[in-house]
């Protein structure tokens, strides 16, 4: 029952969901809110699990003493006291909360997009090389890219922004067009697995 329960479930939203979007009866426009409110009430619980989890986890580093385990004091203490001046101070614009997300979370936001970014052109560098004709293009195209999306790259040619442009709206959207068509194909294959059971991994195990 603890597994025949779940897939009976899947199996009987999924097929009602598919069905009601291609019936457009008031009654199928009332399932459908009906059923994203359902999905905010266990969003607000699995946000609740999502705070034990991380409690458990860090609490857990301290009692090991994992390397670095002080840092998840600062977690901890992160944690309460931007909860606390939520809570007592409000959200709103001039807050103490804002103030600190808009002075501390989003610098090292920023920080850690940055460092992200320069792994990501290190990996680049490291991995393009002109070893095929393919991989040439893919490195002359990087390279007016990079160029064209920066001032200089006006002064090195005064079309490559439109050139840039042109890159940017024809090879590359066919290449994300593609890309996304995989991934929805994808979606669609998983959703139809979980429906008729096949696919079982969020049971926790195996058959």
């Amino acid at each position: 029952m603890k597994r025949r329960g779940p897939l009976t479930l899947a199996l009987v939203i999924g097929v009602a969901m598919m069905v009601q979007f291609f019936i457009p009866h008031p009654f199928s426009i009332r399932f459908y809110r009906a059923v994203l409110d359902s999905m905010i009430i266990v969003s607000v619980f699995m946000l609740v699990y999502a705070w034990r989890s991380l409690a458990y986890f860090h609490i857990n580093r301290i009692k090991r003493k994992i390397p670095h385990w002080p840092y998840s004091f600062i977690t901890f203490a992160g944690w309460i006291v931007a909860a606390a001046l939520g809570i007592g101070f409000g959200i709103g614009e001039r807050t103490p909360h804002q103030l600190i997300f808009n002075n501390i979370l989003v610098p090292l936001q920023a920080t850690m997009f940055s460092l992200l970014a320069f792994f990501i052109a290190s990996a680049a560098f490291r991995a393009f090389k002109a070893r095929t004709l393919e991989a040439a293009l893919l490195l002359l195209a990087a390279l007016v890219v990079m160029l064209g999306r920066v001032p200089i790259g006006a002064l090195v040619h005064p079309k490559m922004p439109e050139i840039v442009e042109w890159i940017m709206e024809y090879p590359n959207m066919a290449a994300q067009r593609g890309i996304l068509l995989g991934v929805g194909l994808g979606m669609i294959s998983t959703a139809l697995k979980i429906v008729m059971g096949i696919e079982r991994g969020y049971l926790g195990g195996g058959d």
